[in-house]
């Protein structure tokens, strides 16, 4: 396919056809977001039964590196995008000889390895004066030998392939770090230094082939277990200082990148102040979901026009929001055994009684503890009244807090 400089219009005869690697819910919202603006979408995704097949106009049932597959996806669709970190970067490259890919298999990589991202990281610290943590990597049981007594306390986190607090463990000594890394197999991981951390932020950015990149407001995160809890917009611990750092590397590390599409950052305030990078999500993300309801333009139709090599839209907040996402645990009475108990569908009509409640559910049929199922967005003419609402909403769904 020719790659032209030119932007892949909407049509409706003949369609013009966008596709997605990855049939989880970023693409269900994609698909959603594509279709509004006259696109068709094709997602490619090995399961049958998934949140983006259910609602795009075709569902290719392949795997991530399956040759036919991706042939079909490249020769349907102008344009590919993913909405999950850790499909194959090798099949991105394979579909950007045939189709415009965004974004790129070589920034896909940079985030699946979270060596090779702190090394990105520091590399744009001298733009954007940004660092990671502190941190080690571990090969071998001999590189444990090797960790530097100020590195401890820490998280040992696997290099590849972690998500939602999975492939990662707190560990406190060198024994700690022995038996962790033992029980991740040996696989690589990296050590990063407990940090005084006051409080959590995340950084949404979305750059065009033309170079233009524009940057949201920044969300303040509240993590459970790993996985996101909630997130505020504006946040309310955010100063001046620390937002202004946050958006600037964010833009350093995007533009370096030479990324196409949307890119998600998150950020360690700590408490003295200073900020870090943590790590970053090649994709629209978890904690920008308030956009679609919040801002003028979502970060879903944002990947559309950044895909499809359209202007870039308004990234404007209307209004204060506060997101709650929702897991699966809230489908089973506290202390049921799963197994045993049989799931019920939580009070979606008291919960849509609440001023400002907007609910998106994913379509995922069965409910597991820790699954992302849906999430509520509440907005409001302040922060208080959003988090109030949020805070009416656990109540009713019998969630801490």
């Amino acid at each position: 396919m020719s790659q032209s400089s030119s932007p892949f219009k909407p049509s409706a005869s003949p369609a013009t056809w966008l596709g997605v690697m990855g049939g989880g819910q970023l693409g269900r919202m994609f698909a959603h977001a594509a279709q509004k603006m006259g696109f068709k979408v094709a997602v490619l995704e090995p399961a049958l039964d998934c949140p983006a097949g259910q609602v795009a106009d075709q569902l290719l049932s392949a795997g991530y590196t399956d040759s036919d597959g991706l042939n079909r996806l490249a020769a349907q669709c102008v344009a590919v995008t993913t909405e999950f970190e850790n499909v194959s970067a090798q099949s991105l490259s394979y579909l950007a000889e045939k189709a415009f890919v965004a974004p790129a298999g070589e920034c896909v990589a940079v985030a699946q390895d979270r060596l090779a991202e702190k090394r990105f990281f520091v590399e744009c610290a001298t733009t954007s004066g940004v660092f990671p943590a502190a941190h080690k990597e571990i090969k071998t049981a001999a590189d444990i030998d090797q960790i530097p007594d100020d590195l401890l306390p820490g998280i040992l986190k696997t290099a590849r392939l972690g998500y939602d607090g999975k492939g990662q463990v707190r560990v406190k000594t060198r024994e700690e770090v022995r038996d962790a890394f033992a029980a991740m197999n040996g696989v690589v991981c990296v050590l990063e230094k407990m940090l005084p951390l006051a409080y959590e932020i995340s950084v949404l950015a979305a750059r065009g082939a033309d170079g233009q990149a524009v940057v949201y407001p920044i969300a303040e995160n509240v993590h459970r277990d790993g996985i996101l809890f909630t997130t505020m917009v504006p946040g309310p611990h955010i100063g001046k200082d620390a937002a202004a750092k946050a958006q600037a590397a964010t833009l350093a590390v995007i533009e370096q990148l030479g990324y196409v599409g949307v890119l998600c950052i998150e950020f360690f305030v700590l408490t003295d102040g200073s900020v870090v990078v943590n790590e970053m999500a090649p994709r629209p993300h978890n904690s920008g979901h308030y956009t679609i309801d919040a801002c003028v333009t979502s970060q879903f139709a944002q990947q559309v026009r950044a895909m499809a090599r359209l202007p870039l839209g308004d990234v404007r907040q209307h209004s204060p929001a506060a997101m709650l996402n929702i897991l699966g645990d809230i489908w089973f009475e506290p202390g049921a055994d799963d197994k045993t108990s049989a799931p019920r569908e939580p009070a979606w009509d008291k919960v849509l009684a609440i001023p400002g409640a907007n609910l998106h559910l994913y379509g995922k049929d069965v409910a597991r503890r820790a699954r992302k199922m849906g999430h509520v967005t509440f907005i409001a003419p302040t922060m208080e009244e959003a988090q109030a609402n949020l805070n009416n909403a656990c109540a009713i769904l019998g969630i801490a807090p």
